[in-house]
């Protein structure tokens, strides 16, 4: 499954989830008016930019964030996602920008009065701290009354993250993040849990897997990912079963057996306090 979900923050200020669970590649286009700067986070997967009908490629790495901004003319969106890849966006317009930091625009390069009328590209890493709000975007499970709320002070910590990098809070309150080796550490723990779903290994098994105290595991990934290990497991597991009830090619119990439930009874139970209905009934909203 591909999708590509847009949320108004304010004016002029939209966030979008890019995201392509397919096994193929995916094309995603979209239409972006001239004078909006355009910030991709790529969570996970790999993607390029095509420009002039395909002239031009522009990369968009693992944990890699790109900037881009041209006031001289529009810079439509067609972004290639390889399979499994998700990017969160954030469009927003110069004047809306300027507005945000007032007086501090002048720190940023791109804003000065030298570069304001030229156009601006730049790539930065994805620091943990700006890892942690993407994950958090991505897994919002949020009800729609205050799903927009939520994005919307996720949008703001984003921004506030990717221009002061230099004071990164989380860092400060979970010095562990500091080590990058640490933080691979964590990320492999991830790909392993999602691998395995249907038989995950214990936290012991897994800390010793990923040659990581069960201490800093257990901190690390909470830190990173917004949820214990299982936590995100779970969520993680019911989202693939929507998915894969989307394609039609499965019925329940497949995919009860699929994400690793031995009883139909608990996988329902599950899916409901998740989406508030059943499976079943989720199968005949789609047939509709």
């Amino acid at each position: 499954m591909s999708s590509i979900e847009e949320f108004a923050i304010e004016n002029d200020f939209t966030l979008l989830r890019i995201q392509n669970e397919s096994e193929n590649g995916q094309l995603f286009e979209k239409q972006v008016k001239t004078g909006i700067i355009q910030f991709y986070f790529n969570v996970k997967g790999t993607g390029k930019f095509l420009f002039n009908s395909g002239s031009y490629q522009l990369e968009l790495l693992e944990e890699k964030s790109l900037l881009l901004y041209n006031p001289q003319k529009e810079l439509p969106l067609h972004l290639e996602l390889a399979p499994k890849s998700w990017v969160v966006a954030v469009l927003i317009s110069i004047k809306r920008f300027h507005a945000l930091f007032s007086s501090e625009a002048d720190a940023i390069p791109f804003l000065s009065k030298d570069n304001l009328e030229k156009k601006y590209y730049g790539e930065e890493e994805i620091t943990p701290s700006m890892a942690i709000v993407l994950h958090q975007i991505f897994s919002s499970q949020a009800n729609s009354s205050i799903k927009s709320l939520y994005l919307k002070g996720k949008a703001y910590e984003l921004m506030s993250l990717f221009f002061n990098k230099n004071e990164d809070p989380n860092i400060e309150n979970c010095p562990f993040l500091v080590d990058e080796e640490n933080v691979q550490k964590i990320k492999k723990a991830k790909e392993i849990v999602i691998t395995k779903m249907a038989e995950p290994p214990t936290l012991e098994q897994l800390a010793e897997e990923v040659n990581i105290s069960l201490k800093k595991l257990k901190e690390g990934f909470k830190e990173i990912y917004g949820d214990t290990v299982f936590g995100f497991l779970l969520d993680y597991k019911l989202e693939y079963a929507r998915k894969l009830l989307d394609s039609g090619s499965y019925n329940v119990n497949e995919v009860s057996l699929k994400i690793g439930y031995s009883t139909g009874s608990h996988f329902i139970a599950a899916f409901k306090k998740k989406f508030g209905t059943t499976p079943k009934k989720y199968l005949l909203t789609l047939s509709k």
